[in-house]
């Protein structure tokens, strides 16, 4: 944990800053830290160094090089991984035991984009596939875009912030990063990591600010990318708002549901579904929320769910032992039991949980008899609650489990493989997980949304491909006798 109020000032040339917010445990209510704020002017000399860095420095930066940077930094987070892992802790109140896979994820993250940094490359095209071509070949060259603009949220400030950094700095981009505004910690000091891999300065500049101001950064005309995860609201507004001909890469909400069939493992169903249902207190876009649960095995798999999420610890997320910890906020918390109430009196019942203690924690709740038209299910939860619900065909979970809004992720547990590809290609998201939660992630494949729940795809070659552009060379030769 941090032990005093540490200050970070903004690290942008010739910018200072005379407002400092203070970054508070969700948990405890202590001052963790004083961060400095952005206003227009420091964001718009972030984006200007930025792009000066770009043209200077990193589009001329060999790919060998790049992958080094990309490899020191893999490693020197690792050696700092439980100071990380406590900052994340502290400052977000995931608990500890989660704190420390999303950092060890992100050594990973950054490995990964040290690679990718060594395979990016463009192809040959046979231009003598048509006629009075023949003395012609065409090359597809793939170059960085400019200036990247990041803005990242809260639940993941380790990881994520790397998933936008390191396909970045693999192509040879350059980032000015808004994290978010309660974990900005985290990322000033994967920052100081990467300038201590040799990260050239001012190919990353953040600027913490709130709310309307990081505005100045979405607006502006120089960056060639805006690379956003947070809430669908925000970021379908953010659309709208870029200048034209600016990328976007945007990874919104979801309501991750489970398909669980009669003739599914239940005890590992029930297990995957209580991991993902609950990690982070919900407090994920890919969370389950929704179980829907074959009626012949229904009771049976109810009663497992319920006493392993009556098992979970909730409390201090600096405690070892802690399986959930608090929600971000206040508003978060309220939030939350509203839903729960509100669902209550409309005739669910609360199986176990939902109650709200002290420090922004509540408890994990399970509800079942819920309607499709309660918040709770056709909206995204962002707290500790799954809904159970009956079906009685595979045909009719599917119809179910497809939310006519987002589109992110789902799990369907069957041992039939037949049933598991009919699931697989007819439910309508981005990734379809089989026998597994549709929290599972891998920082290699391609994460991404369908509907209201983005546009383009994560993961580290993907976000590659979407940070370069391809440029098209023909060369006339003379032709061979």
């Amino acid at each position: 944990m941090l032990k005093e109020i540490v200050g970070y000032p903004l690290q942008i040339p010739g910018c200072q800053s005379q407002e400092f917010v203070e970054v508070k445990s969700p948990y405890s209510g202590e001052a963790l830290a004083s961060v400095a704020q952005a206003d227009e002017k420091a964001i718009a000399r972030a984006v200007a160094v930025a792009q000066e860095t770009f043209k200077s420095v990193m589009s001329k930066m060999p790919a060998h090089k790049r992958s080094q940077i990309l490899a020191a930094t893999s490693k020197l987070i690792e050696a700092r991984h439980e100071d990380l892992s406590r900052t994340i802790a502290a400052e977000g109140g995931k608990p500890l035991k989660d704190a420390r896979v999303e950092v060890g994820r992100a050594v990973g993250t950054f490995a990964i984009s040290a690679e990718e940094a060594l395979r990016l490359d463009g192809e040959q095209l046979p231009m003598d596939r048509q006629p009075g071509n023949e003395g012609r070949i065409g090359l597809v060259l793939r170059e960085p875009i400019g200036v990247v603009a990041a803005i990242t949220p809260f639940n993941f400030p380790i990881n994520l912030v790397a998933h936008k950094l390191g396909p970045a700095f693999a192509a040879g981009n350059t980032v000015v990063l808004k994290p978010s505004s309660q974990t900005p910690v985290s990322s000033f000091k994967l920052s100081e990591i990467l300038k201590e891999a040799g990260l050239p300065e001012g190919a990353l500049s953040i600027v913490p600010c709130r709310g309307s101001k990081g505005n100045a950064l979405v607006r502006d005309p120089r960056i060639a990318m805006l690379t956003f995860t947070g809430s669908p609201e925000v970021g379908w507004r953010l659309r709208k708002e870029v200048s034209p001909g600016v990328r976007m890469i945007l990874e919104l909400g979801g309501n991750a549901g489970v398909i669980v069939h009669d003739d599914a493992d239940l005890e590992a169903a029930a297990r995957a579904a209580c991991r993902g249902g609950y990690a982070n207190a919900g407090q994920t876009c890919i969370s389950v929320q929704r179980v829907y649960v074959q009626e012949k095995v229904y009771d049976e798999f109810l009663g497992i769910f319920v006493d392993m999420v009556k098992a979970l610890k909730t409390g201090d997320p600096l405690d070892d032992s802690t399986d959930v910890g608090p929600l971000i906020d206040d508003g978060a918390a309220a939030k939350t039991v509203e839903w729960i109430d509100a669902a209550v009196a409309g005739g669910a019942r609360l199986v176990t949980g939902g109650k709200r203690s002290d420090r922004n924690v509540v408890e994990p709740a399970v509800l079942v008899d819920t309607r499709p038209d309660m918040l709770l299910v056709c909206q995204e939860v962002f707290g500790p609650v799954v809904s159970v619900m009956k079906y009685a065909t595979i045909d009719d979970a599917i119809e179910k489990i497809n939310d006519p809004h987002y589109g992110l992720q789902a799990g369907v547990f069957t041992k039939n493989i037949e049933i598991a590809f009919k699931a697989a290609r007819r439910i309508e998201v981005g990734g379809v997980m089989v026998n597994d939660a549709p929290t599972f992630r891998a920082d290699h494949m391609p994460y991404g949304g369908r509907k209201q729940s983005g546009l383009g795809l994560e993961g580290v070659r993907y976000a590659l491909a979407e940070m370069t552009q391809p440029k098209f060379v023909c060369l006339n030769l003379p032709k061979l006798d």
